[in-house]
């Protein structure tokens, strides 16, 4: 069984295929045993957990003062005890205090895994999971925690979660609530986090712990640009294969935080959760709050181990639809076209272009409703603009359906205009406060979805739009972060619940629109990359991944990328070149073979370039409708890292272990360089393996210990090499 309660002992064992999570008593402590490789037994808390009695630290039972709360690992610690270390929850009661003492109530272990009402998670069925759901009472308070445990015990993950409910009488402020928080003894360890900023998203960033607490987070009501909800512990001779790894993930797109604090005595506390800054939940009696759910992942064979058990939970058991399986259309989008200017004849001939070479979706991006001719105006006017599509969007959408490709449409359905006729009839439906500037951001302010009004309307535009044409393709646009953080809907002593009640609206709103239009392809966008996390892959199976496609640039933010997120997720396009964002120039080839390592599609005006490149595009496409099925669904092997060296390289190995795909990028060449010798991973030793582009055939052994070699004849070249097994 994946969950076990050894009884006498008063031990809980977690169990996947490799890894185990342990926790169990020690007097009334809930305390954090172990997390990593799989462990049958432990024997008796006492010799599992260290302790000892410390100067100046306080205890709660006079007869064993040895057993100090501040001084053990801790599974979920709260505030105002005798642990005066950083906690997991946080409240204020009626009486003014923020003392909590929770105490274990009961346990119950189930088949399956339980929805988290109003937020996105990860889903499985009886066969897939088991959960154990935690009781923790504060007698004098009346609230209770209930610690939400759920083991992939094939996909070798585990996922958190806690419900706080309010069995009082009074009124219970939440001020914070983490989601997993895990303690360690030791700080030997690295932190990875992805950071970076707009069109320079998911740096991989790495830094040996030191005492303190070293953060990432956001408090700009988006899981940001410059901060992914995502963190790993490693330790220090982790590397991609060997090593072990500590990964949280968290499945929210709002306000985070994550990190590790290492205390006086060298342990480590990792933690993610909500941002406790600028929130507060006021609980009424009787009532419940859910925090999001964060997916934990050990791998003792280094950060790659971890990334493809990421890879895989999250494409068969987080991702939903149509499209989680089914192959993706291979889509043009008009924006670095025709930006605003254009009108049906323009977007038609866009699309008799592309059809020519192969691809399947036209999208039509931004700049089609109300007088929408720059970015000053309109949003929240979801009508065709008739002076540029006289047929409306049904009219275009029938003449490329008829050519025989899908047609697909840009929306930013969570931001207002003030030059519009939604702002003129509601001004006060975006976020604002009373007196206080509403600042603008891309010249436009935020609907406030903690009003359930707004949401409702919003969504029977969205509704309206998706029925009235042949649809199948939404790219989901946010083009600016939070300020003015203030709901008219809400009164004085619940404005702090604003962004987490945004959040909760946009996710009601997009699980009605999924759910009844499951034949569409959805795509999140946030100017890019500023939303790319496992809350909105929830709703919509891929996102864009940077505004940024400069093949060079895209090498590293693709590579962070993949340390969570899988390669189907990730929307990558070949656009025009010079670059429009680093006005970079690199060949067709390499422009498309960074592309095939995501989700293809163009960026790209077919009629103003060269037959030659015209053909090389159309190759593209036609080697990524071979490939995509192995790069989507297949095993990912990162080889080289484009953050440590003059290349970067991607291996995938199909589902059937048949295919390889591998796709090496130099960025400068080498004046007389030497050879770059990739050695591929995870091939059957005794396999035997044939290169498609010569008929030369080898061993998995020779190909992973001898390799292959490769040079660096020009500045940014690629090759994709393709070896099928035998």
């Amino acid at each position: 069984m994946p969950i076990v309660f050894d009884k006498e002992n008063r031990v809980f064992y977690l169990h996947t295929k490799h890894t185990s999570y342990i926790m169990g008593f020690l007097e009334n402590y809930l305390v954090h045993v172990y997390w990593g490789k799989r462990l049958e037994d432990i024997g008796e808390m006492d010799t599992a957990v260290p302790y000892r009695s410390r100067s100046c630290a306080p205890y709660s039972n006079p007869e064993n003062a040895d057993l100090q709360a501040d001084h053990i690992p801790l599974e979920f610690p709260t505030y105002g005890s005798t642990d005066l270390r950083m906690p997991a929850y946080h409240a204020q009661y009626a009486d003014g205090s923020t003392v909590s003492d929770f105490r274990y109530v009961s346990h119950r272990i189930f088949g399956g895994k339980p929805i988290l009402k109003g937020l996105p998670a990860t889903y499985a069925d009886e066969s897939e999971a088991q959960t154990l759901e935690l009781c923790m009472r504060d007698e004098k308070t009346g609230v209770a925690l209930y610690l939400l445990y759920t083991v992939f015990e094939h996909k070798d993950a585990i996922t958190r979660s806690v419900r706080v409910e309010n069995n009082g009488t009074s009124v219970v402020n939440i001020q914070k609530l983490l989601s997993a928080n895990v303690d360690f003894y030791g700080m030997d360890y690295d932190l990875i986090t992805l950071c970076g900023a707009t069109i320079r998203e998911r740096y991989v960033q790495r830094k040996p712990l030191a005492y303190g607490t070293m953060t990432v987070e956001s408090a700009r009501g988006a899981s940001s640009h410059g901060r992914n909800p995502f963190i790993a512990l490693v330790s220090r001779n982790a590397t991609e294969n060997s090593g072990e790894a500590y990964g949280m993930s968290f499945v929210y797109s709002g306000n985070f935080t994550a990190g590790v604090s290492v205390d006086l005595y060298d342990m480590s506390r990792m933690f993610i959760g909500l941002n406790p800054f600028d929130f507060n939940w006021r609980l009424e009696a009787g009532e419940t709050f859910t925090a999001p759910e964060v997916v934990m992942v050990y791998s003792d064979c280094g950060i790659g181990g971890m990334s493809r058990i990421y890879h895989s939970l999250y494409r068969d058991n987080l991702c939903r639809g149509k499209y989680a399986k089914e192959p993706r259309p291979v889509l043009i989008n008009s924006w670095e076209t025709v930006y605003f200017d254009f009108n049906e004849e323009k977007l038609l001939e866009i699309a008799r272009n592309a059809k020519e070479i192969g691809v399947e979706l036209m999208v039509l991006d931004d700049g089609w409703f109300g007088e929408r001719n720059d970015d000053k105006s309109s949003l929240g006017d979801w009508t065709e603009n008739k002076a540029k599509l006289p047929n409306g969007l049904k009219g275009l959408a029938d003449k490329v359906e008829d050519m025989g490709m899908k047609f697909g449409l840009w929306l930013e359905p969570e931001m207002i205009s003030p030059v519009s006729k939604l702002y003129e009839e509601h001004p006060d439906w975006c976020l604002h406060v009373p007196g206080r500037t509403r600042s603008l951001g891309r010249n436009q302010l935020i609907l406030d979805f903690a009003n359930p009004e707004v949401c409702d309307y919003i969504y029977h535009v969205i509704r309206n739009i998706l029925k009235s044409a042949k649809i199948s393709y939404i790219k989901w646009d946010m083009n600016r972060n939070m300020s003015e953080i203030g709901s008219a809907y809400l009164p004085p002593e619940r404005q702090r619940e604003t962004a987490h009640r945004y959040m909760l609206g946009l996710y009601g709103m997009l699980e009605k629109l999924v759910t009844e239009f499951d034949q569409v392809l959805f795509e999140s966008c946030s100017a890019g990359g500023g939303r790319f996390d496992a809350g909105m892959l929830y709703y919509m199976p891929q996102t864009w991944t940077s505004d940024n496609s400069d093949a060079v640039e895209r090498m590293k933010i693709q590579y962070g990328t993949s340390l969570v997120y899988p390669a189907l997720t990730m929307g990558a396009h070949i656009s025009a070149v010079p670059n429009h964002q680093v006005h970079r120039t690199t060949s067709m080839e390499t422009r498309g073979n960074i592309a095939i390592m995501g989700q293809f599609g163009l960026e790209l005006d077919l009629k103003n370039i060269t037959e030659q490149e015209r053909e090389a595009a159309a190759e593209c496409i036609r080697r990524f409708k071979a490939l995509r099925n192995t790069i989507h669904y297949g095993d990912m092997y990162r080889l080289n890292s484009p953050f440590d060296g003059n290349i970067a390289t991607w291996q995938f190995i199909s589902e059937d272990k048949k295919q390889v795909v591998i796709c090496v990028c130099n960025i400068l060449a080498e004046a007389n360089g030497p050879f770059h010798i990739i050695k591929p991973e995870g091939l059957e030793p005794d396999g035997i393996y044939e290169d498609t582009e010569n008929g030369i055939v080898r061993k998995g052994s020779t190909l992973m210990q001898i390799g292959l070699p490769h040079l660096t004849p020009s500045d940014f070249g690629s090759k994709i090499y393709v070896f099928n097994k035998r």
